[in-house]
């Protein structure tokens, strides 16, 4: 009962991280902007990063690199099929006042922070020290990951406020997975690798379909150059966070 209490107060720590948007709503929307353009880019480099430097090496613990990587390309495929559809159902006008990509991400990251509800649960299963190492390695990874996410759902479209509230419920998944993860623990951990493979496509699709090619329109070269510095910050980020802090 104690782990229980300690893991579902862990899962909503992490959950809470994505509020670090509140930080920006007092800012005006010209500032806000002008900031965007450079947040998004750390948007990508972070999403690309977890993908391929956090995601991936964990699923390849597990499973082979053929089934690994079969899942990667069924997770890059669905999302893809699934942004065409929500352009069609959503953006029949040249103009579409929230990006597709939005939901992709607010769906990919769900997904993403059940499976870390699962793994907190896990990780307190073997005892509260294994729990808290656990959930501390998964704030060091969440949060530059939820400053890219509310950056990128204001960029597609949301107001401040709206970006914030659906963060902050696609951050709540892991409370339902810590749940899940300690009722359904030895069942649902033989299916978190091919989970965590299908996110990784998601966040792949979603950094370089959309994020890479909104960067490139920048046609100013001092802008663009800044904006791969932010790119590369996201990414360089993740990795450091991997590295001191690997799940």
């Amino acid at each position: 009962m104690v782990n229980f209490l300690f893991s579902i107060i862990s899962t909503i720590i992490v959950s809470l991280l994505s509020l670090v948007g509140i930080f920006f709503i007092p800012l005006k929307e010209k500032s806000l902007t002008s900031l965007l353009s450079h947040l998004i880019a750390f948007a990508g480099g972070v999403l690309f990063s977890v993908s391929f430097l956090h995601l991936l090496p964990e699923v390849l613990e597990t499973i082979p690199p053929g089934i690994t990587f079969l899942f990667f390309a069924i997770g890059f495929l669905i999302f893809y099929l699934l942004e065409r559809f929500l352009l069609w159902h959503h953006c029949h006008r040249k103009e579409c006042p929230v990006h597709p990509f939005t939901y992709l991400n607010l769906y990919g990251d769900g997904l993403h922070n059940f499976i870390d509800g699962v793994i907190i649960a896990g990780g307190y299963l073997s005892g509260i020290t294994a729990g808290i190492l656990v959930t501390v390695a998964a704030i060091a990874h969440e949060l530059p990951q939820e400053i890219g996410d509310f950056s990128l759902l204001v960029y597609g479209g949301f107001s401040k406020r709206k970006a914030l509230f659906y963060n902050y419920l696609s951050a709540a998944t892991a409370i339902l997975g810590c749940i899940m993860g300690f009722l359904l623990f030895s069942k649902l951990s033989s299916l978190l690798p091919y989970l965590l493979a299908i996110a990784a496509g998601n966040f792949t699709y979603i950094a370089t379909s959309d994020i890479i090619p909104e960067l490139h329109k920048e046609e100013n070269l001092k802008k663009s150059f800044l904006s791969f510095l932010f790119f590369l910050s996201g990414f360089i980020i993740i990795l450091i966070a991997t590295r001191l802090f690997p799940k």
